[in-house]
């Protein structure tokens, strides 16, 4: 059986910089070889936040941005392949996510910068690229997009399995025993780690509570956490999916509002009841979404927070709670990886979508194509 070397390429909604990976498929296995991380300029992802809401010259400002983005993307191609001792052209394709700054399913569109066809120039790759617009012109949310390689890298014959991935965003895949021919399902359970980036940034500068230890100062605010969960999205049915659209500054500081008034809240306790947040929406949805799961896999960047990691396995007790880790592949790489085999699926004619996960109106291939 040929094997087939595939680049994946990730920029999530963390904004925190590339992710670029290079494995080998053959088959259903995937060997994976190599990955690189670089992170955003500071400009650069100032631009990106900016971009998530309407704002002067806009147009001009994203194109350019998806250039910059472009360029990033291209050096961590290059990057990767290189630690990797291979040339661009023993290269089938390289999966291109793109930046998301809009993702509005329910009106029928989706932004993701880009530019592929600068990618495929600079990187000497062919490139697939725009893969949620298929699924959206389908009727489908476009996202989660990885519940398909989550099947395919971590089902299990005969343990019920759930993986989670913390980004910016949270997503979980439900996973049944193979054995039992059950449905693959999936769907945003909410805010990841989106919401405790922003906070730690605008009080402490820094991009990012490093293993939860401001977190763990503060005390979980039961007024707030209920305030917060009465968002109307964490009670929608699957599918569905969300993002900085929604859990963004404006969302967050209009909660905190009423609550603050009444005084008494540090921000450490802003900070540990947002982390309580995530977990809470995370392991309702396990248990009320997944029922007879006895297993959880976290990846993402969230799979790297002690604090996070303790709270998830505490709140979705007694199922096992581990990271990816476990099974072989590191949690930073799981998402690139991901695009690496949709653009695999892509270019051999196989749907990348799952119906019962977004709800489109069926099974698509999904991406645009550009020749190196």
């Amino acid at each position: 059986m040929n094997s087939e070397r595939y680049v994946g390429v990730m920029s999530g909604t963390s904004l925190d910089g590339v992710d670029a990976v290079v494995a080998e498929f053959t088959g259903n296995a995937c060997n994976f070889i190599g990955a690189v991380h670089r992170d955003f300029s500071e400009e650069l992802r100032a631009e990106l936040f900016a971009l998530q809401q309407s704002g002067r010259n806009e147009i001009a400002r994203a194109s350019r941005a998806a250039n910059d983005l472009a360029d990033a993307y291209a050096e961590a191609i290059a990057a990767v392949l290189a630690n990797a001792g291979i040339a661009a052209s023993d290269v089938v394709a390289a999966g291109v996510h793109g930046q998301t700054i809009r993702h509005q399913p329910d009106e029928g569109w989706t932004v993701q910068l880009n530019n592929a066809a600068r990618v495929a120039e600079l990187a000497g790759v062919t490139v697939v690229s725009d893969f949620r617009s298929r699924d959206i012109a389908a009727g489908g949310q476009g996202a989660p997009l990885v519940p398909a390689f989550h099947s395919a890298l971590f089902a299990s014959a005969d343990t019920h399995r759930v993986v989670v991935n913390i980004g910016g965003i949270a997503n979980l895949t439900d996973l049944p025993p193979a054995s039992t021919q059950g449905t693959v399902r999936g769907f945003d359970t909410g805010p990841g780690n989106a919401l405790m980036d922003l906070w730690t940034a605008r009080h402490r500068g820094m991009p990012f509570d490093r293993d939860g230890a401001w977190a763990r100062e503060g005390r979980v605010d039961a007024v707030l956490l209920i305030a917060l969960l009465a968002e109307p999205y964490f009670a929608v049915a699957p599918p569905k999916s969300t993002g900085r659209d929604l859990f963004n500054a404006d969302w967050l500081d209009a909660n905190l509002r009423e609550r603050t008034r009444h005084g008494g809240l540090t921000d450490a306790d802003v900070q540990a009841t947002l982390l309580s947040l995530t977990v809470n929406s995370i392991a309702d949805a396990v248990v009320t979404r997944c029922p007879g799961a006895t297993e959880v896999l976290v990846c993402g960047g969230g799979a790297h927070n002690g604090a996070m990691m303790a709270a998830l396995a505490a709140a979705l007790a007694p199922r096992a709670v581990s990271t990816t880790a476990a099974h072989g592949v590191a949690p930073e790489h799981v998402e690139a990886l991901a695009f690496a085999w949709l653009a695999r699926e892509t270019l051999t004619g196989r749907a990348g979508n799952l119906p019962a996960v977004t709800g489109a109106r069926g099974p698509r291939v999904l991406g645009a194509v550009t020749p190196r």
